[in-house]
């Protein structure tokens, strides 16, 4: 796990994406790793920006996210997302920051948090609920739009692309994180506790009404067939 970033530390990173009025994403890079992270911001009725998965970008992004409004909320998604939490927290002294009870502990190693997903509650333009089978320790969040409904998950689902390479060869056949929509064999090791029940969640949440995209913290967004991509995830548990 690399070490958390106090000071603001860009790196290369894309441009910022806008899907939708309330909904933009970024994605960036790891350092020392052949593996890209994504950044969601929801903006919330009042202006309020929410912050999923942080990652420190350039002024010039970062001045186009403040004129959309004001970053107040910071979502740190599981233990392994805290890179930039720091950061966030001294760029934006009033950031209010949550994550999930069953990382609090490790979480708040790097960065102080004002309450679990608990005391978030929820907006008219954004829910969450956690994912069954995981032991409290990752959300998936529901961006309600114009357009329909975003799901933005955090490592419980990969939509990562085949690489080259050694580390293409470790993400394809050591890791299982490559090829598609999928849970990877580090998570169900590590993070699933119960497949079934965690199998029947995400079978679940391909039923959600006008589901439109969804956002994973690894590489691509799913825009083509979001429901089909649920289930094609669920069946690899």
């Amino acid at each position: 796990m690399a070490k958390a970033h106090a000071e603001w530390t860009v790196l290369r990173h894309h441009p910022i994406e806008k899907p939708e009025e309330n909904l933009w994403c970024v994605t960036g890079t790891v350092p020392g790793m052949a593996l890209k992270r994504v950044m969601t911001l929801v903006r919330l009725e009042d202006g309020r920006i929410v912050v999923h998965s942080a990652i420190a970008l350039d002024e010039a992004s970062m001045s186009e996210i403040e004129a959309w409004g004001q970053p107040a909320i910071l979502l740190v998604p599981n233990t392994f997302h805290r890179l930039d939490a720091p950061a966030y927290v001294s760029r934006y002294p009033g950031l209010r920051v949550y994550c999930p009870r069953g990382g609090r502990k490790k979480i708040e190693e790097v960065v102080n948090v004002d309450d679990t997903f608990e005391g978030l509650g929820d907006s008219p333009g954004l829910s969450w609920e956690y994912l069954d089978g995981i032991g409290k320790a990752e959300a998936v969040f529901s961006v309600k739009s114009r357009s329909g409904t975003t799901l933005v998950f955090n490592d419980a689902i990969f939509n990562m692309p085949h690489g080259h390479g050694l580390p293409g060869f470790i993400f394809r056949y050591l890791t299982q994180s490559t090829g598609g929509p999928r849970v990877t064999r580090l998570f169900k090791f590590f993070g699933v506790k119960d497949r079934k029940a965690f199998r029947t969640h995400l079978e679940r949440l391909a039923e959600t009404p006008d589901l439109k995209r969804i956002i994973v913290s690894h590489h691509r967004m799913i825009t083509h067939d979001p429901v089909g991509a649920l289930r094609i995830a669920a069946s690899t548990l």
